[in-house]
């Protein structure tokens, strides 16, 4: 997914004790069985709604319980104050204004992230999630992104990575549960394919894969000299960069480009509609313009006319 650039909330500190702050002093996530973890509610609605939703189709009346896999910058992230923000987070406090909700923020393991929301745990989800088959079968998705995949090496790229290849027989760290492990692997829409596959069908070994189940993870294990690549979104690839150019680099290597969208169950036609409503009251309005701008994310916002709901599961045609 593309490259970008942030406001400066975690200035020149060292990111490794960003991420730390993240998952220690600040909210952090505990397991459970619905992949739902920490939450925070932030009291803020709006005097005239753009839609309306009925209370059945809520977990709580009167709130907007949105899922996100925090850390995830610049899109999801805790704050110096320990409260989530980023753009997707604010994205989402924005459709909840708009629908007259109060929004919580529920901080989710991403690999259960579309369980939590069928389950009940939360209404929606706003966790840079690509829109793919394999999801479009359980839940529906509103395109509200476009990123591509990048993978971030050692500053000075001591390995050589400049191509797909380069990484064949190389060790490298993604989140568990993501579209970055699929297309190594070959499974979900990359199934029969995927890097692995370009690597023994060029007589090269496959790719060493580590998976944590938070993408944290998957960056400390590149600062610990424990793999030779970090494999995330652009946008965040890009964040990390940005924030410690003495410590990382962009390989160069960008694949995949392709939207993220908003989770919501597929039998909640209305909660659907509204979220709908919201996002593309914002998009004519400029706020959702402003809010990615603020994290220099202008660039991977998607046209209001690609905005809509799509569904693939029967029941929910």
């Amino acid at each position: 997914m593309p490259l970008f650039t942030r406001r400066a909330v975690i200035g020149p500190v060292a990111a490794l004790l960003v991420l730390a702050a993240c998952q220690g002093s600040s909210p952090s996530p505990s397991s459970n069985a619905s992949g739902a973890a920490s939450s925070s509610a932030v009291a803020s609605v709006a005097a005239s709604p753009v839609a309306t939703v009925p209370t059945d189709q809520l977990a709580f009346a009167g709130k907007l319980l949105i899922c996100s896999d925090i850390p995830y910058p610049p899109q999801e992230f805790y704050d110096a104050n320990g409260d989530p923000t980023g753009s997707d987070i604010d994205l989402g406090k924005e459709i909840a204004k708009r629908l007259a909700l109060t929004p919580e923020i529920i901080n989710s393991f991403f690999d259960t992230i579309n369980e939590a929301v069928n389950a009940g745990k939360c209404d929606i989800v706003i966790s840079a999630e690509n829109v793919n088959k394999e999801r479009l079968a359980v839940v529906d998705m509103i395109p509200y992104f476009e990123a591509g995949q990048a993978f971030v090496v050692a500053k000075g790229n001591p390995k050589g990575i400049k191509t797909e290849l380069d990484l064949c027989g190389k060790k490298v760290a993604a989140e568990a549960g993501t579209t970055e492990a699929a297309y190594i692997q070959g499974t979900g829409d990359f199934k029969g394919d995927g890097l692995d596959k370009k690597c023994t069908t060029a007589g090269k070994a496959v790719i060493s894969l580590s998976l944590p189940t938070k993408d944290s993870d998957a960056l400390l294990a590149l600062a610990a000299g424990q793999v030779d690549a970090y494999f995330a979104d652009s946008p965040v690839a890009g964040y990390y960069t940005v924030q410690q150019p003495g410590q990382f680099e962009l390989s160069g290597v960008t694949v995949q480009v392709v939207p993220e969208g908003i989770v919501i169950p597929f039998a909640k036609k209305a909660l659907s509609a509204a979220v709908l409503a919201a996002l593309k009251s914002m998009a004519a309005d400029g706020t959702y313009a402003s809010i990615l701008g603020k994290y220099g994310l202008k660039d991977y916002g998607v046209d209001e006319s690609t905005m809509k709901v799509e569904t693939t599961h029967p029941a929910g045609k």
